[in-house]
């Protein structure tokens, strides 16, 4: 392992939350505001220095005005970090735009789009498609996208909601980002992006594309199984993912879960 002498930018994942516009929403079977809260005292007690906090998507069940300040509730009660966002297929992202523009004004803030520390970009893509399970960057996103990654000498952290290469469930994958190529087309181009993170898969992922790492976290709710052909929930924990960005491009990452627990799941569920 490489030894760094300058502390590394702690940055914390988590996706998935599917929270209610009231308290009680349940995915097969789980309530997520338990699982949530969960995940939030785990991240409290674990991440307690954290430098800031990432949620990459569907952080509602159904995009509404009420779930995501529930969820600003949450994260203002749980951590003091600042925190960014971006929209799954399951949000609204014109309102979560609206709810970013407004924020610092009052008790509330969140922000979108890009995040710079000394030696690391980190940038947040939009691959939500209204209507649509699927995920594709629109044309304004990936000219955005090659315009951050050229703009700057920092080492580049991508996170997006859908996953960028299929992650070996065809069930699941025939939702993989439908422009991926065109995506890939613009990151070749740069020796800058050393990782792509996604969720929206509700497990661990780990692999890499042309030199580039890309990881996948698990949910705060319900899991997935890994390499199932069809729907197949997982019995695996909620959790988090951790990175320490180092200031020469080394990142170390990894994923905490919470204790076992019986949340009442229906791991015989075909779907949602």
């Amino acid at each position: 392992m490489t030894e760094h002498k300058a502390q590394p930018f702690r940055l914390v994942q988590i996706t998935d939350c599917h929270l209610g516009g009231e308290p009680g929403e349940v995915l097969l079977g789980m309530d997520t505001d338990e699982s949530f809260v969960d995940v939030l005292e785990l991240v409290q007690a674990r991440e307690a220095n954290c430098d800031y906090i990432v949620a990459s998507g569907d952080i509602a069940s159904f995009g509404s005005e009420q779930a995501y300040y529930r969820f600003l509730d949450f994260m203002k009660e749980y951590t003091q970090q600042p925190l960014a966002w971006l929209p799954g297929n399951h949000d609204l992202a014109s309102l979560m735009q609206v709810i970013e523009d407004k924020s610092g004004d009052g008790e509330y803030s969140v922000q979108g789009g890009v995040v710079d520390t000394d030696a690391w970009r980190i940038i947040l893509l939009d691959s939500s498609v209204v209507g649509s399970e699927g995920g594709a960057l629109a044309a304004a996103e990936i000219e955005r996208l090659q315009r951050l990654i050229t703009d700057t000498d920092k080492h580049i952290l991508i996170f997006v909601h859908h996953q960028p290469i299929p992650v070996g469930s065809a069930w699941i994958d025939q939702y993989v980002i439908e422009n991926n190529l065109e995506l890939f087309s613009v990151l070749r181009a740069s020796k800058q992006v050393k990782a792509i993170v996604n969720g929206h898969i509700h497990q661990e992922f780990n692999s890499e594309k042309e030199g580039i790492a890309i990881m996948a976290t698990p949910s705060t709710c319900i899991q997935f199984a890994a390499n199932s052909r069809e729907f197949k929930v997982d019995t695996l924990m909620p959790g988090y993912r951790w990175f320490n960005l180092y200031d020469d491009g080394d990142i170390e990452t990894g994923v905490e879960r919470v204790a076992q627990k019986d949340y009442g799941i229906d791991f015989g569920s075909g779907g949602y």
